[in-house]
């Protein structure tokens, strides 16, 4: 095997824990979903068990990706048009981001239902980032139960217990930004002088 092709699957163990973390799935999740047992996933993750087409497609399609995203092989042109949408949970996520590791971008839409879900907050590691585009965002995090509406913001701690949905039955979209590591947004500038700070939720959490 020569040395592209060893640094080409050195790589794929990180890309495949980075995607899962983004995904918000535990090891246990994937494994029913693949059928591929824990300790195999955990060995590839972490670069203990070589990947093979056989590992690798059923996890491409419960990701809903291209075989060739897992292993990283280059695209040619405007990468943003081999991002395709991914569908969980009767949402719609779209890849904004190709990294393999670090924070993920993704625009999400929650379609407009006429009967709002009934919240089921989950946890997992890293930490997002969230700003409202359109719509009215129900945000159900630990304890508090807040609304965003167009042009507001909310950080937080992904191991809070958290739950994303239409706070009014309408269709919403949102920007988000997740670290799997935790690691937070920084702002780099502040409100002019005389210009009102922007609202966020993280000022209602605190």
């Amino acid at each position: 095997m020569d040395r592209e092709t060893e640094d080409v699957l050195d790589a794929v163990g990180p890309r495949l824990r980075a995607l899962r973390r983004a995904r918000g799935l535990t090891l246990a999740d994937l494994a029913a979903t693949t059928g591929v047992s824990e300790s195999t996933l955990s060995r590839l993750e972490s670069g203990r068990r070589r990947a093979t087409l056989e590992l690798l497609l059923p996890l491409a399609r419960t990701y809903g990706v291209p075989l060739d995203d897992l292993v990283g092989a280059p695209h040619t042109g405007d990468p943003r048009i081999h991002l395709k949408p991914i569908r969980r949970s009767g949402m719609v996520f779209v890849p904004l981001s190709r990294r393999p590791g670090g924070t993920q971008a993704f625009k999400m839409i929650i379609p407009a239902r006429p009967e709002p879900l009934e919240p089921d907050p989950k946890t997992h590691e890293g930490s997002e980032w969230l700003y409202v585009l359109n719509g009215r965002l129900r945000l159900v995090l630990g304890e508090r139960d807040l609304t965003l509406s167009p042009g507001e913001v909310a950080e937080f701690d992904t191991s809070l217990p958290h739950w994303l949905g239409s706070a009014d039955g309408g269709a919403v979209e949102l920007l988000i930004l997740f670290d799997p590591q935790g690691v937070r947004a920084h702002v780099r500038t502040s409100p002019g002088a005389g210009s009102p700070p922007r609202r966020t939720a993280e000022d209602s959490v605190r």
